[in-house]
Formats: structure tokens, sequence, C-alpha cells
């Protein structure tokens, strides 16, 4: 029969327990021993306690401590040795901020958002291991140096080294003199929860895995939550009002206003050929309000020898400039902005675009009047975001220019597009074409110019024989982002 000793606990000569047992809990050693894994030092096959649960039991060469169930423990202030590591470590919660020294057996999470600096590693001795993890996923900005202790290597050689990847993490174990620590373990994945944008404002719209606030006028863009890294940037367009052609015996067409458009990182639409990215303005949201700008179109000219520029649009750091005026009174230019309005008969020069400059450019030229000579004169058509407007001849109106079409708003839509110049004779018809993206059509004889459509900042077409200029059209912000 099997000996067995059913005790409660087990104690050495100095009345300090060896093994004892609480409920299913089993404490092996007490404070301040070493608890060794040495020969067979137990001559019979198992200890028990009063329950008849096994303490410690041995079967060949197998030492068991506990029994099916228990929680086997060491008793506070307790250390052990022989139980050896197996490649693991124990993590340091607390992330490091600033240069350290790491010791052996313990993980470490590195938090540089503030700053680069150094892990110190500890002297060298065969089995030693540290690891280390990119807390905030920051590395490859701000690096983690780790420097080995006095002339112990790294890889074989006595040098820091720099760990600059995101999201990295790598386990170190110290080898022999030799090769001093190997790197056994180095992932490069930054496994991390996804967040993205949400937020209101204008009308909301939803294109596969974005979201698309659109703003016919002024409100307010709110950020609840921003997202993170790609996912916190924003697409946008901002399309300020288009200037209205002018009244005048035969009067310039108005220019576009400004178009700017940003197409963020993480989106997938057909932007337009003034895309900023690369090389424009990127906007990064927080959460915040956001006061957004539409600006109107320049009032239809009803006064002789007059043009109204349009309004600027506005979003966050982004300003769209309005569509400039046609040119009024004899040979007058038309006026700069972000298209330029087209030149008053007989010759008048085009207002310059891009007014004030940006990149990639928001706007083009408008047209000049070069009709000198008469009888029939052509005014010079507004500036689009896309082409500068045509030239007035004494046979034909200039024609606006071009606007620019994207998809920010999930189908193609062509906006700013420049106002046509006027003609003065009485053909019905016979002024010049507005630019594809709402430019308005120039007026003739006793027709009057044809405002631009709204919502796209189209120029408003230049006045025929005294008639009214039309008006520029309304601008427009549109912001897109990832929200899933």
């Amino acid at each position: 029969m099997t000996s067995k000793i059913k005790v409660d606990n087990i104690a050495d000569q100095d009345d300090n327990n060896i093994i004892n047992e609480s409920g299913d809990v089993i404490t092996v050693g007490a404070s301040g021993d070493t608890v060794a894994v040495a020969g067979n030092i137990v001559k019979s096959n198992a200890y028990q306690a009063a329950d008849g649960g096994n303490i410690a039991s041995q079967s060949g060469t197998t030492i068991t401590l506990g029994a099916s169930g228990d929680t086997v423990s060491l008793a506070s202030g307790a250390s052990q040795t022989g139980f050896g590591r197996t490649g693991t470590v124990d993590w340091d919660t607390t992330p490091k901020t600033a240069t350290f020294s790491a010791v052996s057996g313990d993980g470490f999470f590195c938090n540089t958002t503030g700053g680069a600096f150094t892990c110190n590693l500890p002297a060298g001795s065969a089995g030693a291991i540290v690891s280390l993890a990119d807390y905030a996923a920051t590395w490859q900005t701000n690096n983690l140096t780790v420097s080995p202790n006095g002339s112990d290597k790294i890889g074989g050689v006595n040098a820091d080294v720099v760990l600059n990847t995101e999201g990295q993490s790598v386990t170190f174990v110290y080898v022999d003199s030799t090769q001093g620590w190997i790197n056994t373990m180095d992932s490069t994945s930054n496994e991390r929860g996804v967040s993205f944008i949400t937020a209101t404002g204008g009308t909301i719209t939803t294109s596969g895995n974005f979201k698309i606030h659109t703003f016919t006028g002024p409100g307010t863009f709110t950020v609840c939550s921003a997202g993170a890294g790609d996912n916190s940037i924003v697409s946008y367009m901002v399309v300020a009002g288009g200037g209205s052609g002018a009244r005048n015996d035969v009067g310039g067409g108005g220019g576009a206003g400004g178009f700017r458009e940003y197409k963020g990182p993480a989106d997938c639409y057909t932007a337009s050929p003034l895309n900023g990215n690369p090389g424009g303005t990127a906007v990064t949201v927080t959460a915040q309000a956001y006061p957004i700008t539409v600006g109107g179109g320049g009032a239809q000219a009803t006064s002789s020898n007059t043009s109204n520029p349009g309004n600027p649009s506005v979003f966050s750091t982004i300003t769209s400039t309005a569509g400039g005026g046609g040119g009024k009174t004899g040979n007058g230019a038309g006026d700069p902005g972000g298209s330029g309005g087209g030149g008053a008969h007989a010759s008048g020069g085009g207002g310059s675009g891009n007014t004030p400059p940006v990149s990639p450019p928001q706007g083009n030229n408008g047209g000049a009047a070069n009709s000198p000579s008469g009888p029939v004169y052509g005014a010079g058509g507004g500036g689009g975001a896309g082409a500068a407007g045509t030239t007035g001849t004494p046979s034909v109106a200039g024609v606006g220019g071009n606007g620019v079409t994207t998809s920010i708003t999930a189908s193609p839509v062509t906006r700013a597009g420049g106002g046509g110049g006027a003609r003065d004779d009485q053909i019905p018809g016979g002024g010049g074409n507005g630019g594809s993206g709402g430019g308005g059509k120039g007026g003739s004889g006793a027709v009057n110019g044809v405002a631009g459509t709204a919502n796209t900042g189209g120029g408003g077409g230049g006045s025929g024989d005294q008639t009214y200029g039309g008006a520029g059209g309304s601008g427009i912000v549109v912001i897109r982002y990832k929200f899933q």
C-alpha cells in the first residue's frame, strides 16, 4: 500500500511552513524562502491534505504539486530557482515615456509620442530576456534606441539598435559573449482598432463606406469624434459664388467662383483635375464645430456700367475666392477673382483668375474683347475652373471657360463654368455660350444675360444692348469621409 500523510501543512525545523493548504490553494515555501527543484527528497509517494487531496506526489521521476483544481502559489516574498523561464516575459503595463533601464524577464511598452528615447539593456547573462513593444504606434516618427550594457553585443556587434517601424514589437534573449543579445521574435504588424469620423451638418448621403455632407447654404460641420490616421483626413470640394455678367452696351461674362478640391488618402472616388492630393492642402479634422460659408453669386447687374463679384466659400482653412464680375464701361477689363471676368467691348482685357494664387489653381483668366473695328462688338467670356474664357471679336462673342468634373458627391457633376460674353446686335441667341458647369449664356441686342446655375459657382452672362447682365450662380461646399 502507498503510504500517505494527511496533514494541512508541513513545517521545517524552524516551524516555518514548507507546504500548506487553505481550501484549494496550496502554498509552497514561506516568506523569504527560496523554493528549489532538487533530487528525490520525499521518500513517500504523496503528501496529502486533511481533505485527502495531494499536496505533492511522485510518479517515477515526475513530481506533481497540488491536485486537479488546485492553485499552486509561492508564499508572499518567496522566490524560485530551478524552474526556468520558457521564453516568455512578465509585461510591465505602465508605459515607458523616457530613457530607462530594462530588467531581465520583463516586457515594456514604450510610448514615444512625446519624443524618441533609449532602452538600456541589463548586463548580459545566458538566458536573460527582454521584450519591447510600440505602445502608440509612433516608432516610425520617434524612434526607440536599444543600447547594450558596457561591452555586451546585440547580434554580434557592440552597438545600439534603432527600432523605427510603426507598431513593432521585439524580444531579445542573451545567448553568449560572442553574439550577445539575439532578437528571437520581431513583429511588424500593427493590429489596432480602426476609428472613423462621426459628424453632423448639411445634407448627409451615403456612398458605400463614405458619408457625404453637402452644404448649399451656410451651416456647421460638427465633428463628434475624429478618426485615426488617414481616416481623420477628409475629402472636400469648396466652390465660391460666380461673378455676374456686366450691364453695358456689350458686357463681359462673369468669372466662375474659385474651385478647390482635395481627395483624402482613404477615399476612392474620381476627382477633378484640380484635386490637391498630393501637393495641396489637406484638412485633418478633430472633434469640434467647423462653420461653413457658402458664397452667393454676384447679383444681377441692373444699373448701367456695373457688374458684381460673387462671394467666397469657406471650410476650415480652405477659402475659395469669389468669381470676378464681367468687364463694364467702354473697354472695361473684367474683374479678378477665383476666375476672372471677361472684358467689355471694344478692347477690354480679361480679368485675372486664381487671385489670390493657390495650388492647384482655383480658376482661370477671363477672355479679352478684341473688336475695335465694329460695327458688331463681341465681349470676352468669363474664365472657368478648367479653362480661360475666349476672346470676343467683331463677329463672335467670347465663350465662358469650361468648369471641371468631380464625383465627390458619388456621381460626376461639372461645376464652375464661366459666363458667356455679350454681342452687340439683334440676332436672337447671338451671345457667347456659358462654359460647361453652370456658366450663363451672354445676351445679345435686347436679350439679357443668363444667370449662372445655382450651387455650381457658374458665372453670369454679359448683357446685350443696355439689357441686364446675368447673376452669378451660388457656390457649394461638400465634405466626404470614410465612416466604416
